[in-house]
């Protein structure tokens, strides 16, 4: 043992399945959190799963006394629910353990861990815990970021097919093809949606599940299937009354199907719970923001001191709990965009400006979220700051991305109709011309592009802009017919 380096310990290491092999990135600091809720208030046999990656980010801290207590946790909890002592439930959790004493310099007890793996497997002969390797990764991967849920996905089905009826990996694979289907704000059509069937076999596998009861409920109300839905989310607040987990569903059920009292109620039992999580703060804040509007809308024109007072105090409900996102979420873009919009709402438009600085100095944002906020950027700068130049900066830097489709379209009518206002005024506008070009080559229809944008050049010759663009469409279409 005395001769073990640092540098000989490697490559085993690297051989080992565990978290620290499989590149994860801490993406959001509230993960910590999230992770110690779960241990609190998830009911299963594996949470173990959940300690074992509760080390892994106190290893991201640089915290290895925690690391190593977390470990102690989940090879306590395997001893209790598998006596055994050659089960495979050990080889993620020792292969941790080896990697955190690597970082230690305790390079003996790193290969004791090392040691232990291999063992293990040798005991295990042809079954060598592979299903559960990959079931454990995929639900860290799903845990962890957004980013590694299309892997997770992969890893789920991995796992299926070394054990098909396994009810955790059932839950697991239900729920990763779920949030792909909405990732992003996308609306899955209802022919494509796998999610349904493998929900209701989830469900089946597992009926104690009560988050994946949930999650089938807001499924079925997707599908305009409310009723069935009310039933699983009556199940699952029957199994679950005092879950976190459960009672997010539940609100966001309720809160989409319209109920927004009974939401609130839901969210109140469950921010008392867990006060500091950003997901629980939205939903209260979303609900608010919908009184505050239905509020607006049925006092009209029959405005009176009461109803003004009732439509601040659910404003200001709003704006604190958004707010309240941010402060333990600082990367929650979809938190800053309905906030701004309440900013605008009770005309705070310096705030609202501040916000958006906010979102653009993020780092890390993806082409979804970009495309996402130069679309509510432009629709700002048009509707609330009424600065036609600056709304047209946005929406053009919206359509340089093609993956919201609701947000190209309204980039694309946007720009129209700032153009039509333009040729009202003066049918020479060369900027006029130059946005019906940039639409025309958004939808792909580059010779009517060239014709826009040679109009745009007639009435301003010199932009240098409209001269790029007609070079690059005119050298598309060469390249085209030279290949052709």
């Amino acid at each position: 043992m005395s001769g073990i380096s640092k540098g000989s310990l490697k490559p085993h290491l690297l051989q080992l399945k565990c978290h620290f092999t499989w590149k994860l990135l801490l993406m959001h600091t509230e993960l910590e959190d999230r992770l110690n809720n779960q241990v609190t208030f998830l009911v299963t046999k594996n949470k173990y799963m959940v300690y074992n990656l509760l080390a892994y980010v106190m290893h991201l801290k640089g915290d290895y006394p925690k690391a190593i207590a977390n470990l102690e946790k989940a090879e306590e909890m395997i001893k209790e629910n598998n006596p055994d002592e050659t089960d495979h439930r050990y080889l993620v959790t020792y292969g941790n353990y080896a990697w955190v004493f690597y970082y230690l310099n305790q390079y003996e007890e790193s290969q004791k861990y090392i040691d232990k793996v291999e063992q293990i497997h040798k005991e295990l002969k042809d079954t060598p815990g592979r299903a559960e390797i990959c079931g454990e990764k995929a639900w860290a991967l799903l845990t962890f970021s957004a980013d590694h849920y299309e892997e997770a996905k992969q890893c789920f089905e991995k796992a299926l097919e070394l054990e098909p009826e396994d009810p955790e990996w059932n839950s697991g694979y239900a729920t990763a093809v779920y949030r792909l289907e909405g990732f992003n704000g996308r609306q899955c059509p209802a022919s494509e949606c796998r999610s349904i069937e493998l929900l209701e076999r989830a469900v089946e596998k597992n009926p104690n599940d009560a988050v994946v009861k949930a999650l089938l409920a807001l499924k079925l109300l997707d599908l305009n299937r409310s009723d069935e839905g009310k039933t699983y989310i009556e199940e699952a607040l029957e199994q679950a009354p005092s879950s976190p987990y459960v009672l997010r569903y539940v609100a966001k059920f309720y809160r989409r199907a319209g109920m927004v009292d009974e939401a609130l109620r839901v969210l109140e039992t469950a921010i008392n719970l867990t006060p500091t999580s950003g997901f629980l703060h939205y939903q209260i804040g979303l609900c608010y923001r919908q009184k505050y509007l239905t509020k607006k809308k049925e006092s009209g024109k029959w405005r009176n001191t009461q109803t003004d007072r009732e439509s601040s105090d659910l404003s200001q409900k709003a704006i604190f709990h958004l707010e309240k996102v941010l402060e333990y979420k600082k990367t929650a873009v979809y938190a800053y965009i309905d906030l701004v919009k309440i900013y605008c709402e009770v005309k705070e438009y310096q705030k609202a400006e501040d916000t958006y600085q906010a979102i653009l100095a993020l780092t890390n944002l993806t082409d979804e979220e970009k495309q996402q906020i130069y679309c509510s950027y432009g629709r700002f700068k048009e509707f609330s700051i009424r600065s036609e130049s600056e709304a047209i900066k946005y929406y053009k830097k919206s359509l340089q991305f093609n993956i919201l489709q609701n947000e190209r379209e309204f980039s694309v009518e946007a720009l129209k109709r700032i153009s039509s206002k333009k040729f009202e005024n003066n049918n020479h506008d060369a900027e006029a011309f130059a946005l019906l070009g940039l639409i025309h080559k958004a939808n792909g229809e580059k010779d009517k592009a060239i014709d826009c944008y040679e109009q745009a050049l007639k009435y301003d010759p010199d932009n240098e802009e409209y001269v790029i663009e007609l070079c690059e469409l005119k050298l598309v279409i060469y390249s085209k017919k030279k290949v052709e």
